[in-house]
């Protein structure tokens, strides 16, 4: 499967960089558009091209109008578009209008949709999943089943090696804010402790569930 991740900006690297370990993932820098508002966006006819080749488009443009030609010209050419950054309500029900575009809150909120496609990818990123091993009350190792895009998961495993089982959600939920998440700054009014809680949050509830598991096989 191909992905291609579209950016105008900073964001989106850190995305490729863990992507790239599962899937043939592509990551294509485009200038960003001078002026905020513009009636007509030239897209380069080369980078249509090389997106076309993709089944999943990731787009970090931070451009909204950038965003919306991109999404016009390519949703019909590849399977699915996930758009990484987006402002307000109003931008995000008009894309998703296209039927094959989502709009995450965050890149840890992607979950199977049906779409075969889509599904391959959220097998292997999207809302974290992990597996736990135990010995007595300590963890002694974390799995990663499935990472969110950013890598986060990733992190947050590797400083839950050693902690006790007795606070580690909650502990693990509190580690997660100290990997730099980007998702406010690509929202327009953006709380940023509102999204950082949600992070939290979903990596709080993978490692409860990972300990119930890792219960139930005892």
């Amino acid at each position: 499967m191909k992905i291609s991740i579209v950016t105008d900006g900073s964001y989106g690297e850190r995305a490729h960089a863990t992507i790239k370990e599962e899937f043939n993932c592509d990551y294509i820098m485009m200038d960003a558009p001078t002026s905020t508002f513009m009636d007509e966006i030239d897209l380069p006819s080369e980078t249509l091209a090389q997106l076309e080749n993709a089944d999943i488009i990731i787009t970090y443009t931070l451009h909204p109008d950038l965003t919306l030609d991109l999404v016009d010209a390519l949703h019909d050419k590849v399977e699915w578009i996930i758009v990484g950054a987006w402002r307000g309500d109003g931008f995000k029900n008009q894309l998703e209008k296209y039927g094959n575009v989502t709009c995450p809150e965050n890149m840890c909120d992607l979950s199977e949709n049906g779409n075969p496609i889509f599904d391959e990818f959220v097998s292997k990123f999207g809302q974290p999943i992990v597996r736990v091993n135990c010995q007595g009350d300590k963890v002694v190792d974390v799995k990663v089943l499935r990472c969110s895009p950013c890598g986060s998961t990733r992190f947050v495993a590797e400083e839950m090696v050693g902690e006790p089982t007795e606070t580690l959600p909650v502990r693990a939920g509190l580690r997660i804010q100290h990997y730099p998440c980007r998702a406010p700054k690509m929202r327009l009014f953006a709380d940023d402790e509102c999204k950082k809680e949600l992070a939290a949050n979903f990596h709080k509830k993978a490692f409860e569930n990972a300990l119930k598991k890792d219960n139930n096989a005892d």
